[in-house]
């Protein structure tokens, strides 16, 4: 099932109960005018620039593991389509090895929904995209996808967003979303 389909149908229940009872209440109870739809288009602003970025990653997801490994690096995000879209770039360095990840986050207009894309150089390929969007400053963001042969449930979270700071956390679930995994916390500090 597409994760997305529960978050539609309750809008779309809701959607029809509003309307329903708004057809049956007396003109003065009607509601003058609807609030405008939010327009997130410029969400990611915060983040463009130069940042220190302190990383941790659980080793092995989903296997009851609680090895972490604790990464520094340097994340540059650049704005693109005058902040509809950008493009950040992750480099750190450890014993274990350099490690270069590219996330590319495109905003849709229609849903006004973000689509984050996340590569890494040593597969070259963009991953599922998690979709999503900002509420009273936290971003979150949800895929479902296959993970040691078994299909999960990922969610993105951004928080903490301050002008000099920001968190995002990446946590997996194996059984629809009851329980999550963390395994994915990256601290950002600006630079410039």
């Amino acid at each position: 099932m597409n994760i997305c389909m529960p978050l539609v149908l309750g809008a779309l229940l809701s959607t029809t109960a509003a309307t329903a009872a708004a057809a049956t209440a007396s003109p003065a109870a009607a509601p003058s005018q609807a609030a405008a739809p939010r327009d997130g288009q410029h969400d990611f602003d915060f983040e463009i620039g130069t940042w220190k970025t302190h990383l941790k990653r659980l080793v092995h997801p989903l296997s009851g593991s609680t090895t972490w490994v604790e990464l520094d690096g340097t994340t540059v995000v650049r704005k693109i389509w005058d902040g509809r879209a950008n493009l950040a770039e992750l480099e750190t360095d450890a014993s274990s090895g350099h490690l270069s990840v590219l996330s590319l986050r495109l905003y849709d207009p229609q849903a006004r929904q973000w689509s984050l894309n996340t590569a890494n150089a040593k597969a070259g390929t963009l991953g599922v995209p998690t979709v999503g969007e900002f509420k009273d400053g936290r971003g979150e963001f949800f895929d479902q996808e296959t993970f040691n042969g078994r299909t999960i449930l990922v969610r993105n979270v951004w928080s903490e967003i301050t002008a000099d700071s920001c968190r995002f956390e990446q946590a997996f679930s194996d059984d629809g979303g009851k329980t999550w995994e963390v395994n994915w916390i990256a601290v950002d500090t600006r630079v410039k």
